[in-house]
């Protein structure tokens, strides 16, 4: 079978490929360049995970391809993910990413190479039922990446394969010192993939200017000052600037229309924790599930399964209700639904359902 993989430079594609090639596929490996920007230290870091690419590929014997899918990733996430920040949500680009470029243009390019599968190093499997692929969690349930595959097309699963789901984080980075690869031991990317090492907030200041406002408490005295609601999310705690006695400040809450940032102190404040949320309509891998219904989800990444009633609305949101108060829930992430292994599908979060100031300031300005 002729399979081409993303190789990245770190040492999950490489063994992806590694597999493959050992299970007697035709292997071709394609290196995509998804971002490009003027930063010395993120040209420098692009730089060197294409080296690691092609040592990988040399050491295989099997071809590299290098493409630009930067303007693609540009037009379907970037702008997406600065509308989001204007509107004082938290995308997450890593979902939209897998659904638009990593399953959607190099699928695409794949397929035009003559593909008959294309595979990646994410930590996930396909497990068949119904004459269907179905996502499931990887074993290694440290590194299971099925909330981040959520929005991709479901017909995309029946040309991917994910060759290294069955493994553990060690037993990949045995196989590849064992095969002699030069990254077995290279430190895994952290961070979003455009941003890297950078500071967060100094990055989106590029694209985004400050506007400066008051830090509030949720009983209306001034604390301090911020630099812009779109550098913060929900649930924060460093860079705020607010000192004093007493327990550690969080960021619970964000008035877009007055510009005003409400922060509450100690971890375990009230106003952090919260039982339900509207979605946006959900994608689903294949056909909904059964709704009004109990599945289990997850609201950020490695999160254990939460117990939830998934209602859907009358304008095809949903409205999902917790069995446990869940900390941080946060407009703009994903909500990702689970049936035992299997990952369904998810939505983006649109607005937290709360009573008092939380809830009167959502309602001004979701």
């Amino acid at each position: 079978m002729k399979v081409v993989v993303g190789i990245s430079g770190g040492v999950d594609s490489a063994v992806a490929a590694l597999l493959l090639q050992r299970a007697g596929h035709d292997v071709t490996g394609v290196f995509m360049q998804n971002w490009e920007d003027d930063d010395v230290d993120s040209a420098c870091a692009a730089l060197q995970d294409m080296k690691s690419a092609i040592a990988v590929c040399e050491h295989l014997d099997v071809p590299l391809r290098t493409v630009n899918f930067a303007a693609e990733y540009w037009e379907r996430v970037f702008s997406h993910f600065l509308d989001e920040h204007r509107a004082g949500r938290t995308p997450n680009p890593d979902v939209l990413c897998n659904k638009e470029i990593k399953f959607k243009a190099f699928l695409d390019y794949a397929v035009a190479l003559g593909a008959e599968r294309i595979a990646t190093g994410h930590y996930a499997r396909l497990v068949e039922r119904t004459g269907r692929p179905r996502l499931h969690k990887a074993r290694d349930r440290n590194k299971d990446q099925t909330y981040f595959l959520c929005a991709i097309d479901g017909s995309a699963l029946a040309r991917t394969l994910f060759p290294i789901g069955e493994l553990t984080k060690p037993e990949v980075r045995a196989l590849a010192r064992a095969a002699g690869l030069s990254n077995h031991d290279r430190p895994d990317s952290t961070g979003i993939c455009f941003i890297g090492e950078r500071n967060y907030k100094n990055f989106l200041a590029r694209y985004l200017p400050a506007t400066p406002g008051d830090i509030r408490t949720l009983e209306g005295a001034t604390k301090g000052r911020h630099d812009g609601l779109m550098y913060y999310t929900l649930g924060q705690r460093q860079g705020l600037g607010v000192g004093g006695a007493g327990a550690a400040w969080y960021v619970v809450a964000k008035d877009m229309t007055a510009n005003v940032l409400y922060v509450a102190q100690g971890t375990e404040h009230t106003a952090l924790y919260h039982r339900a949320l509207i979605a946006e309509a959900a994608h689903w891998l294949h056909d909904a599930p059964t709704l009004d219904a109990r599945l289990a989800a997850k609201t950020r990444y490695r999160q254990t399964d939460q117990a939830c009633y998934v209602e859907r609305l009358r304008d095809g949101r949903l409205r999902v209700e917790f069995d446990a108060p869940q900390r941080a829930l946060t407009p703009g992430q994903s909500v990702v639904f689970y049936d035992g292994e299997e990952c369904l599908g998810g939505a983006r979060i649109a607005q937290i359902e709360s009573p008092g100031v939380i809830g009167s300031l959502q309602a001004a300005t979701c």
